[in-house]
């Protein structure tokens, strides 16, 4: 749990620096599948203004502009929203990015009829701050959509791996927590008048699953940041225990890689005033 004694703010630059290596784009990619999923449950229509908090390079927020929809989209990498806009540009949306922080969204009160985040809001130090700024921001009556990483499942091995070789800051909370029901109780219950969790899953396909790993020690900002505070004695050990979860998730039996990620999905609707 945190503590006041945790510094937010310098994990967040932390983390930021941490999410900016690589290209997330490049893992994000495998999460389309869960905007396409959470848009529908949410219950998305077209014309709702819609925010997407901490997009990357626009996996919901282009999803929900296919409905179309009012998307804006906050992140604080400015080149995954750089990539945003490319992906928008090309497919002739009009998106309104912003570079924020989750934790303190740049938005009047009830400024939106559904928010949204994939694997983005999850990851914010902060955890109740952050909850309590999408329900600030989303309209009563107005809905919450999360496809979130579960402790169980190839993100929670994967997770655990990394803080494994590069433990965390000490007193933050795990991302993990808002893949369980019960963390989602205790960020949201107090301001939702219903809240509904269930794990979903999702396909990751790869060429190989040395390939799978290579993409990560490439792209991957986390790993990118673990393989760096490891160093070269801690290198082996780290791509091995990455090798082994990839094996562990592999349902592909001709030598591709086809891994099951099993994420949890939440939809909410914010209370009445």
């Amino acid at each position: 749990m945190t503590t006041k004694a945790t510094d937010h703010r310098t994990v967040t630059d932390t983390q930021r620096k941490t999410w900016s290596r690589g290209d997330f784009h490049e893992i994000a990619r495998h999460n389309v599948v869960m905007a396409e999923r959470l848009c529908p449950a949410v219950g998305l229509h077209a014309g709702e203004r819609v925010l997407d908090v901490a997009c990357g390079s626009g996996t919901a927020a282009l999803v929900a502009a296919r409905h179309y929809a009012e998307v804006t989209g906050i992140d604080y990498v400015p080149d995954l929203l750089e990539r945003a806009r490319t992906r928008a540009a090309a497919e002739g949306y009009e998106l309104d990015l912003r570079v924020a922080d989750a934790q303190d969204l740049p938005f009047d009160d009830d400024n939106f009829d559904v928010v949204l985040s994939v694997y983005g809001v999850q990851f914010a130090p902060d955890q109740e701050r952050a909850a309590n700024e999408l329900l600030r921001v989303c309209r009563p009556g107005g809905r919450i959509g999360l496809a979130s990483p579960m402790p169980t499942g190839w993100s929670g091995d994967l997770f655990a791996t990394h803080a494994r070789h590069a433990p965390p800051p000490p007193g933050i909370e795990s991302p993990l927590r808002w893949g369980t029901e019960d963390g989602m109780r205790q960020l949201l219950d107090h301001g939702v008048s219903a809240l509904t969790s269930e794990p979903q899953p999702a396909l990751q396909y790869y060429r190989s699953v040395e390939h799978a790993v290579e993409v990560f020690s490439t792209w991957f900002g986390p790993t990118l940041s673990a393989l760096e505070r490891v160093g070269p004695d801690g290198r082996d050990g780290l791509i091995r225990d990455l090798t082994e979860i990839f094996h562990r998730y592999n349902r592909a039996t001709d030598g591709t890689a086809v891994v099951e990620n099993t994420y949890l999905q939440t939809t909410a609707r914010v209370a009445p005033a």
